[in-house]
């Protein structure tokens, strides 16, 4: 995602305060004089925000200040020259088992009294099809009533006890993964109450007749208003079209179709055959010792039954030529998706540092800052789209790779031409040394930031115990970054890349490729 930096109006604001503040200084002389070191740098401030008035340096003195000159006493600091390369420390893991067998992975953090637990199941929408035949929406419909009561507490009941707490207690339903997960603060006081609530939802739901009718009546509401987003409609039609019969193909919320002939039972036998110890994971950080996150562990997996581990879902097939699918839809705006079938969850060294290798390349093509190549050439330089970026979804399954962007209808086109231009040039010629080194220290030095919270680092280890990473995962995401070759990356980017091959998904009033299929008409004449 783009980060939000656009603080400039109110830095102006600020600096408009600043040249305020300079004007008054100059204008009163019962104030006493500013030291020369002080008045250079507001003259500076005044210079830049281009105020119509007169320095304070023009004050003291008619010498012109060249606010351009580089300060010169940054050449003073001596500080700078014991300037060391940033040193990470990763979070110190610990793992271990509960006597049913479900691997944990644990964080101690004492800064907050705050817990995080994670419980994470093999057991996401991709599994729908084998409680019913096109049961698309079970998993999701599961997730959603767990929240929704126990045998021990009723929908209201069950409400009133989280907020009570002041607990985050919540389940959702991925295409992979099953997540249940817990923020309460970390006292026994809070705790315990809140652990015992998770364990009725996983363990005990009702999965009320009315509650389900009611959900199904919302839900089929948000499925007709989605049909109103162009997103919404790309996303569905471009899994559909890469993945065919394949598990990933379908929504995991399900289908007009689906959702109102989704059961009781059919939930009863999502949870009965997935939620369970042979198909579980848990993730825990917070102000807990290793003691205490045993017992915990112990506590939310012991009334899981012991199940078996959900099969290996099969491989999906990749696009043998392009694909070109267009959605007419009354707008102004086109929203484009175009990629290909992207890799799997990489667990060993060889594949993971693929993985990186290919991550390094893209982000110089297509990452969401201004600098990535497909950003300056489709935004910058032909002023097409406001933004565009790509990114690799790896899942237990080989996920997919998108590139995505809207522009205007009479543009589409032109800046899918743009865009294949940008991706075929870069896999022909490569990235630069410059340009990898730059996103190789932006990686190691943003990397950090993934577990500067106790949500950050619980969401780490709840992502490499899902896909049994091993524990100097996060260690050596680093090193990684380090072996990291120019040849390589360009090499990685050949082979994963086929811009030949692309399935093209638009949604938008014209249809893009309607004027070539009309040409080619004419030609054959």
């Amino acid at each position: 995602m783009i980060q939000n930096k656009y603080d400039s109006k109110a830095k102006q604001e600020s600096f408009k305060d600043a040249s305020s503040s300079i004007r008054s200084t100059i204008a009163s002389k019962k104030r006493s004089y500013l030291s020369a070191s002080v008045i250079f740098a507001f003259s500076v401030l005044a210079t830049t925000t281009q105020a119509n008035t007169t320095t304070a340096e023009d004050y003291r003195s008619p010498a012109a200040v060249d606010a351009s000159a580089p300060i010169a006493a940054l050449s003073k600091l001596t500080s700078l020259d014991d300037d060391k390369p940033l040193k990470v420390t990763v979070p110190t893991i610990q793992q271990f088992k509960t006597k049913s067998g479900v691997p944990v992975m644990f964080v101690q953090t004492t800064t907050l009294p705050i817990v995080d637990v994670d419980l994470r199941f093999n057991a996401g929408s991709a599994r729908d099809g084998s409680i019913k035949k096109d049961g698309f929406g079970i998993a999701n419909m599961t997730a959603t009533m767990l929240e929704q009561g126990s045998k021990s507490l009723d929908e209201n009941a069950f409400t009133r006890a989280v907020e009570t707490l002041g607990i985050n207690l919540s389940s959702s339903a991925y295409k992979d993964m099953f997540i249940v997960s817990l923020r309460s603060l970390s006292d026994d006081k809070h705790l315990l109450p809140a652990i015992d609530l998770m364990t009725q939802m996983v363990s005990e739901p009702t999965f009320d007749e009315q509650v389900l009718a009611r959900n199904k009546a919302r839900l089929l509401v948000g499925l007709q208003q989605q049909k109103q987003d162009p997103n919404s409609l790309a996303s569905i039609a471009f899994n559909d079209a890469l993945y065919g019969t394949h598990p990933y193909a379908h929504p995991s919320v399900g289908t007009l179709e689906s959702v109102p002939t989704i059961e009781k039972q059919q939930l009863i036998d999502f949870k009965n055959k997935y939620l369970v110890a042979a198909n579980a994971s848990v993730a825990m950080t917070g102000n807990l010792t290793l003691d205490q996150a045993k017992k915990l562990a112990e506590d939310i997996t012991a009334k899981l039954p012991t199940g078996q581990a959900a099969t290996d879902l099969p491989e999906p097939k990749p696009l043998t030529q392009a694909q070109h699918v267009h959605i007419p839809f009354p707008s102004t705006q086109t929203t484009v998706l175009m990629g290909q079938l992207g890799s799997k969850r990489a667990t060993d060294p060889i594949a993971q540092q693929q993985q990186t290798n290919f991550a390094v390349g893209n982000e110089v093509m297509a990452g969401s800052d201004f600098n990535a190549r497909l950003m300056t050439e489709v935004r910058q330089n032909l002023g097409y789209t406001y933004g565009i970026s790509g990114s690799m979804n790896p899942m237990l399954s080989r996920g997919p790779y998108q590139i995505g962007f809207s522009t205007r209808n009479d543009r589409a086109r032109a800046a899918i031409d743009a865009s294949l231009a940008v991706i075929n040039e870069t896999l022909d010629k490569g990235i630069t040394n410059e340009e990898m080194r730059l996103t190789t220290d932006n990686l190691k030095n943003s990397f950090p930031m993934g577990f500067a919270s106790n949500a950050g680092i619980n969401g780490l280890l709840g992502m490499m115990n899902f896909y049994q990473l091993p524990n100097n995962y996060l260690a050596d995401y680093t090193n990684r970054i380090d072996q990291v070759t120019l040849s390589e990356v360009n090499q990685t980017m050949r082979d994963t890349l086929k811009p030949d091959n692309f399935l093209i998904v638009t949604v938008g009033q014209e249809d893009p490729w309607k004027e070539k299929q009309a040409v080619k008409k004419t030609s054959k004449k």
